[in-house]
């Protein structure tokens, strides 16, 4: 059998469940999508569980599934993606966490005992700040804390890295991000020796953090204009480096992903993907769907599989905008539209999401989501628009996330045969 290439295209977030405000339906059946639809009339549907039934998977766990990795063996934490995503040197050792700017109302004390008091977390996206974060970032990179560097970047909006290095640091340390408003940072606690230190960092860091930045000029200027100040960097998600088998070792094809966000992105360099810079790609809902698809086709010139995320569902999801959502699935048709119109030879292209992120619950559900596969060697069903109740009908049933490589590779004729 002659080999294809393959695309998988996931809407960050996309699925959804009915929306009273839209008559019944999800974002995605109440948006205009003759792309997606036409994916899903030409090709096999059904529904996925992303990491397993009910299971509420995060975006790094359940692309780590999409992609063939098990999620509960290679997962170490979603610092370390972010951190390596977004450029930062990430060294043998070191524990990294994903970060948030936030908004602090209050004044913060740290006792004796690690305990946060006086202060609440009032926005832990400061508005989902997304200019002067590079400024704030540098008045906090390269604190020192007992005898451990804390570096910080920042990567897209309100998000960030910390990377702390020095010696008899453990990766199981908690968050001090809240993960609510209105509550105070939690302080952080370690399990054993060595996260009892690293908990021990992440709170005095957080503290300084807020010391720094509550009248830095950035914030002072934001809180002019009548916007909330960022002015604490909340920790969460901590993790040791993983050590993940290539991509290209793991398949015997080279893989790239054009993805938006420094997570998505740490995954893929993790498994030594290409991963391209995307001008006009912020993650957020004024990205340029446009110039992913571009990305993508670029890609597909000299690599056999790419991964494409589009960051934009999601945002609608977390903030409940269910008129966003439907914006955003829309933007996902056009990407989508403009590859398939473009690519100059056949491929199978993937269409799914690697979460629910319903507009009535503001955060990811173990809900399923809509699949549909379209390509030269795939047999078509009768499903004739993508969205989550029009595939339930469709011939793949329901799968789960780790399904989706086997089920591809084989389509593409690039997947060994088991047995005799």
């Amino acid at each position: 059998m002659k080999r294809t290439k393959a695309v998988v295209i996931i809407g960050d977030g996309l699925a959804d469940r009915p929306v009273p405000g839209l008559d019944g339906r999800t974002p995605l059946e109440a948006a205009d999508t003759p792309n997606l639809d036409s994916v899903a009339s030409a090709g096999e549907c059904g529904q996925m569980d992303p990491i397993g039934p009910g299971v509420r998977p995060g975006s790094d766990t359940s692309h780590l599934a999409i992609l063939g990795y098990d999620p509960f063996k290679a997962y170490t934490g979603r610092g370390p993606f972010e951190a390596l995503g977004i450029g930062m040197a990430v060294e043998r050792g070191d524990i990294c966490f994903r970060c948030n700017f936030a908004t602090l109302e209050g004044k913060l004390k740290l006792s004796e005992d690690g305990g946060f008091s006086g202060a609440r977390v009032v926005d832990r996206r400061a508005q989902r700040i997304s200019e002067g974060t590079r400024e704030l970032a540098q008045a906090v990179d390269g604190l020192a804390v007992e005898d451990v560097t804390c570096y910080v970047k920042e990567s897209v909006e309100h998000r960030a890295a910390l990377v702390l290095r020095g010696p008899g640091l453990g990766p199981r340390a908690s968050d001090v991000d809240p993960h609510e408003e209105n509550q105070p940072p939690h302080a952080a606690v370690g399990d054993d020796e060595g996260s009892q230190k690293t908990a021990r960092v992440l709170n005095e860091f957080t503290l300084r953090s807020w010391e720094a930045l509550r009248e830095h000029p950035i914030n002072k200027r934001r809180q002019e204009d009548g916007k909330l100040p960022a002015n604490i960097v909340l920790p969460r998600g901590g993790g040791i480096a993983p050590d993940l088998e290539p991509f290209a070792h793991r398949y015997g094809m080279k893989g790239a992903a054009v993805v938006e966000t420094g997570l998505i992105a740490g995954i893929a360099r993790y498994l030594q993907m290409t991963v391209p810079e995307v001008p006009g790609a912020t993650g957020g809902a004024d990205t340029d769907e446009i110039a992913l698809a571009r990305a993508v086709l670029r890609m597909l010139e000299e690599h056999d599989f790419i991964l494409c995320n589009i960051k934009t569902p999601d945002l609608g999801g977390h903030d409940s905008r269910p008129e966003s959502k439907v914006e955003a699935a829309q933007k996902v048709d056009r990407l989508v539209g403009f590859v398939r119109e473009n690519c100059r030879s056949a491929i199978h292209i993937a269409i799914t999401a690697d979460h629910c992120t319903p507009i009535s619950y503001g955060d990811h559900t173990g809900d399923t989501v809509p699949v549909a596969i379209s390509g030269p060697n795939v047999r078509p069903d009768s499903v004739q628009s993508f969205g989550e109740r029009a595939v339930t009908a469709g011939g793949l049933a329901r799968i789960r996330g780790s399904d989706m490589m086997s089920i591809l590779t084989n389509l593409m004729g690039v997947q060994e045969k088991f047995g005799a």
